[in-house]
């Protein structure tokens, strides 16, 4: 077995530098012209020339707009899978027996697959798809300034992808050979260095690819930022979601090659049988300090970028400026600095000394000061504002209210000891989830119904729209407050059965808990099958949008870059509409 696995491993890692070299060798790195563009919605209108269609345009392109889009319809369909096998987890949890899933082995499957998925496949890069398409448009560049290691960045997560999901597949195939990974997304030792199983390989090398697209990614976004601004563009005027993406970027960079470090860490004391985390001669407690020291930080770089989403869409719908700018980044700063003093707090039940424990509880309390600065400068941006409650304004103000509620009970986590009394228990799930779902995600939907006329050209339909957000909301707070309970009655996390002594929790209890739990689950995919529906059929057919300035932020003052340049599109297209009429065959006439 373990030869099997170590030719599994030396092909996937040729198979990977093989992807890289392939890609790296299509054109040279930096250019500011693309090798092929295409418009759209307005996408581009600056590269006509040398425009193919259809799928080749796609797999080619290095217009930041075009790999926008990309990485948001990938990370649409890993929020897809995500929630699926998360779907048929909560299905098996409504009854305290294991009768749904037919093994704990799929449970801890798909369990793994969906932490996996949320946070490196859907997390990170629907933040790339806004970060792409808007930062350079923001800041007054003509593109990234790498355009083509933009594109290569992309084109790593595919196959990251397909390595991660690769045991669900080939299972049925090798007959149970080579499996879904079964470690849980923090994949802790000795169970991740000691479990036979090639799919693990296969998954950690997925998520190695993963990092390098990340790291990729965020050298970009600070090399940008810091040369490609427009001379009218400078750090006291800057954009407050260019400053969360510079802070993420800086993370970044810190953090996944750290991770990446630790993976191939993992993968030689699998394969080569060295004792970096073995229990003897190593030690799995220094998997935890490394990892951890990803996977803190790893939390605020998908918090940050949509905070600040939320620092720049709710004055729109306010009527005023962002309360408190420069405290705003100020705070973004302080919150990058800080999560990286934070990591031992999840390893306050480990044994590690207390001194050290006390230490980090100390600065994972202090971090919530700045996160109560931003909330205070977001509700004063509203106090006495002109609010006007659409849907991107509606999925603020949740997000705003899903961060109250998802920070509040991370603080008592901070504590030592309550922590120790509900670490690991479903109280930790439900808080975390409360942050995921209720801030990450809520404000990456207001986001994408306020940027949806750039992109697409087209208007979606409002009520539907808003249908989605209380759906949503309701969902949000079902299923996770029964999380919470749970937790309090505690129900460990990542059991795919449970049975309880009724003089701790009577089991009635906690089934119904598990049960409420899963109608929770069910109402947010409802409200998930809204917004694919009402994005899908407004791309479509919905009603094309003329007006330069769809939200009306003129009136307001908030009228920003974006949009005029979205405004210089529909000019663009007014004047080349009759030229294109005219001459009947799809190109501009002379005339």
């Amino acid at each position: 077995m373990a030869g099997e696995q170590l030719a599994l491993t030396v092909l996937m890692g040729v198979f990977l530098v093989g992807v890289v070299t392939l890609v790296s060798r299509m054109e040279n790195l930096r250019a500011y012209t693309p090798l092929v563009s295409g418009d759209a919605g307005y996408g581009d209108s600056t590269a006509t020339s040398h425009k193919p269609s259809g799928l080749i345009r796609w797999l080619t392109t290095v217009d930041h707009k075009d790999i926008g889009i990309l990485y948001g319809i990938y990370a649409t369909i890993a929020f897809v899978w995500g929630g699926l096998a998360v779907m048929l987890m909560r299905v098996e949890l409504t009854t305290p027996a294991l009768n749904v899933l037919g093994g704990t082995g799929t449970y801890n499957g798909l369990l793994t697959s969906h932490g996996i998925t949320m946070l490196f496949l859907f997390g990170t890069p629907i933040i790339a798809a806004f970060s792409n398409y808007f930062i350079p448009l923001l800041i007054g560049a003509d593109d990234m300034a790498f355009p083509r290691i933009n594109g290569i960045a992309f084109w790593l997560l595919p196959p990251a992808a397909l390595l991660i999901w690769a045991g669900f597949f080939l299972d049925p195939l090798t007959g149970g050979a080579v499996g879904a990974a079964e470690t849980s997304w923090t994949m802790y030792t000795p169970l991740s260095a000691e479990q036979a199983n090639p799919g693990v390989d296969l998954m950690l090398l997925g998520l190695h690819l993963s990092g390098i697209s990340a790291t990729m990614g965020a050298i970009n976004f600070i090399v940008t930022i810091f040369t490609e601004r427009s001379p009218d563009v400078n750090w006291a005027n800057l954009d407050i979601f260019s400053w969360t993406i510079l802070t993420q970027s800086a993370l970044i960079l810190f953090a996944f090659p750290l991770l990446g470090s630790a993976l191939i860490m993992l993968l030689l004391d699998r394969n080569f049988q060295t004792a970096f985390f073995a229990v003897d001669g190593g030690s799995p407690i220094l998997w935890q300090h490394l990892f951890w020291f990803f996977g803190h930080p790893e939390v605020y770089i998908l918090v940050l970028p949509p905070m600040g989403l939320v620092s720049w869409i709710l004055p729109k719908f306010s009527g005023r400026k962002l309360f408190g700018y420069k405290f705003v980044i100020y705070s973004t700063l302080a919150i990058g600095v800080l999560s990286f003093g934070v990591w031992a707090h999840h390893m306050f039940s480990s044994g590690i000394d207390p001194r050290i424990r006390a230490s980090f509880m100390a600065v994972s309390l202090a971090i919530a000061i700045p996160s109560a600065v931003k909330t205070f400068n977001w509700i004063a941006t509203m106090w006495n504002g002109n609010i006007r409650l659409t849907a991107p304004m509606l999925f603020c103000i949740g997000f705003v209210a899903n961060f109250v509620i998802g920070g509040i009970t991370g603080v008592f986590l901070a504590a030592i000891p309550i922590d120790l009394v509900l670490h690991d228990t479903y109280y930790v799930v439900g808080h975390f989830h409360w942050i995921v779902m209720g801030m990450i995600a809520f404000a990456g939907f207001g986001a994408i119904y306020y940027w949806f006329p750039i992109v697409t050209g087209k208007m979606y339909q409002k009520r539907l729209a808003k249908m989605h957000f209380w759906i949503s909301e309701i969902g949000v707070a079902v299923t996770f407050f029964a999380m919470l309970l749970l937790g309090y009655l505690g129900m460990p996390r990542r059991y795919a059965t449970y049975e309880f002594n009724g003089l701790i929790a009577p089991l009635a209890q906690v089934t119904t808990l598990h049960q409420v739990a899963t109608i929770g689950a069910f109402i947010i995919m409802l409200g998930q099958l809204i917004w694919v529906w009402n994005l899908t059929q407004s791309y479509l057919e919905g009603p094309v949008v003329e007006d330069e300035d769809p939200w009306n932020l003129k009136e307001t003052g908030q009228y920003s870059r974006e949009f005029e340049w979205f405004g210089e599109q529909l000019d663009t297209t007014d004047e080349d509409t009759p030229a294109l009429a005219a001459d009947g065959s799809g190109e501009p006439s002379d005339d």
